[in-house]
Order: C-alpha cells, then structure tokens, then sequence
C-alpha cells in the first residue's frame, strides 16, 4: 500500500530576473509609489529585512528541500511571488514578465527531484494575453497559473476574462487566486492592515465577483484554489445568500452563493484552528488543502503541526494533508 503524500499548495518562488526586467520601465515608479502608500514606512522598513533573510529559501532549490524535509513536506506547489504580478505593466512588459516567470518556475521545479510542482504567471490587465500566456506555463510542464484578485479597472467578473475562464476549464489547468495589495490603500497603511486586513478583503472581494456574477455557472470545470483560506468569504456568506433571497439585484448566480464553496477549493492558512473547522464545515473537508505560504513570516512554518492542533477528524486531516492535493494535481 502506498503511504499518503503531503502537499503544501501554498508556497512562493523569488525570480530577481522579473526584478530586474521591470526596474527600468514606465511606470515601475509610479506603481512603487503606491505600494509604498499603500504599507505605510512601518511595514516597508519590517518587509525589505524579512524579505532579504528569506532570498536562499525563495531562491535555492536544495534549501527548499531542506526545510520540505523538517516540515514533513513531501511536495509542493510553487508559485512566483505575488511581487512578481506587475499589473501597470504595458502590453510589451507583461509579455516579457509572464515569460520569464513561467520559464524560471519550470526551471525551479524541474532541479526538484520530483517534488515540486509549478504554477506561472497571466497578466490580468491584458485580458487579450491570457490564454496564450497560460498555455505557455501548460506547455513547459507548469500546471496552471496563479492570479491576482483584480487589475486596474477590472474586476473578475469583467466579460473580457470569459475566453480565459472556458480555455482554463477546458484545459483542466489549476488557478490559485493570490492578491497582492489592498484598493484600500492609505486606510490599511498602518500596524500592517494591508496585510492581515487587506488579504483576506480581497479575497472575499474577489471570489464575490466569480460567484454572484455567475462565472461559476457558466464554467462549471474551473479549478480554482483561494489561498487564505478564501479570507472572509467562506465563513461570512449567510449575508450573501440573505441579500441574494431577498433582492433581486443581488441574484446574478443561479443559487446562493454559499452552495458555490464546495465548487471552490480553499487553503488551510487561516492561522485559527476556529476558523478552519468552519472552512470545512461550510465547504468540505475534501476542499481544503494544506497551505504555508512558505516561506514568508505571514506564513507558517510547521503547517502539519498546525493542522493537528486544529484536532480534527483523522479523514479530515489525511484529506487536507495531502490527499486531496494529490487528486486535484493529478499526483501519482
């Protein structure tokens, strides 16, 4: 009998050539400028230090295996930092970005002795560009791509993304939904709200959008992974299927949206055993995947040792440990 795998589907890849690509095009200033407006000093001057004590483990694929190995880890699915998304970025820019992230995560993974697993890069802004950029990650062996929770002006229930929704469930390809900054801005900008507030905002913001604009009815196929635990949503939806009985104007999905979580696949990182024994309650234990976010300090660093804490059903725990990562990815 083979023994269960464990998963980490929540873990990020550095790639300073997307960095160094960027750094002199128009308007990487203006987008730094309002990442800084949107952290606040306080959070840049903790973020560049962390971020620096973290470039081996970002970067290097022995170290990686290494900490797999403490963690009890046996494989992961790596994505490019969310720094990497870039939405300002001109057509010309994203192409090239998307490019370089897409072959530097195929290279990554390919050094891992078979234990990594890889997501790419689509520039949301260029609604146009996505599908080819997909099937370029699909095409070097990547499994899917990660995404943001929007672009300047475009939210995901914006009817330019719907050829990107069929191609994506048609293909079978994975989608993890990972935001990077808040529109919030300035009013998350201290004690690190951006962050612990931001996140989880977006995320509820985001997965609204796919649901109560029926994106989830028309590709019933998409599969689509929310880190954070899908941050607010799931366990605050009895509003949304109160306003979606009551006002016709809030009916844009074909049932309430609370019945459309177990459509949706979730991260474990809620950081609150609470939470996560309401994730699976309202979504399904088979929808709950293991996540770290590794190897940022909003992460955690022994996410099996989390999961046990949580103290739930042995099924429950080798599901979310690995068995139903191993499914969803195809992991034999």
């Amino acid at each position: 009998m083979t023994a269960m795998r464990t998963v980490d589907t929540h873990a990020h890849l550095l790639i300073p050539a997307v960095e160094s690509l960027v750094a002199d095009r128009p308007g990487f200033t203006e987008a730094k400028a309002l990442d800084a407006l949107r952290n606040g000093p306080e959070a840049l001057a903790v973020n560049g230090p962390m971020v620096a004590d973290r470039i081996a483990l970002l970067t290097d694929v022995g170290r990686r295996l290494t900490v797999m190995d403490k963690q009890g880890i046996d494989i992961q699915l790596v994505s490019p930092s969310p720094s990497h998304y870039h939405p300002w970025a001109d057509p010309e820019t994203a192409r090239a970005v998307w490019r370089e992230a897409n072959l530097a995560t195929a290279a990554h993974c390919a050094q891992g002795a078979g234990r990594l697993r890889g997501l790419g890069l689509v520039p949301l802004q260029h609604p146009g560009q996505l599908v080819e950029a997909l099937d370029h990650a699909r095409t070097l062996g990547l499994l899917g791509v990660e995404i943001s929770s929007h672009a300047p002006g475009r939210d995901l229930s914006d009817p330019a993304y719907e050829p990107f929704w069929s191609h994506a469930a048609q293909a079978g390809a994975v989608l993890f939904l990972h935001p990077f900054g808040c529109t919030l801005n300035e009013r998350l900008s201290r004690w690190y709200l951006s962050n612990s507030v931001g996140q989880p905002t977006e995320n509820a913001v985001a997965l609204s959008h796919l649901i109560f604009s029926g994106v989830l009815d028309r590709h019933p196929g998409l599969r689509i992974i929310a880190a954070h635990g899908g941050g607010y949503l799931p366990t605050h939806l009895g509003r949304a299927d109160h306003a979606w009985r009551t006002r016709p104007d809030a009916r844009g999905c074909l049932r309430e949206p609370s019945s459309y979580l177990r459509r949706l696949y979730f991260d474990s990182l809620v950081h609150d055993s609470a939470v996560l024994w309401s994730l699976v309650r309202v979504a399904g234990a088979d929808r709950v995947l293991l996540g770290s976010d590794f190897p940022f300090d909003m992460g955690s660093e022994d996410p099996l040792g989390d999961l046990r804490a949580a103290g739930l059903p042995p099924s429950a725990y080798d599901a979310i440990a690995g068995a139903n990562a191993a499914a969803l990815l195809n992991l034999r």
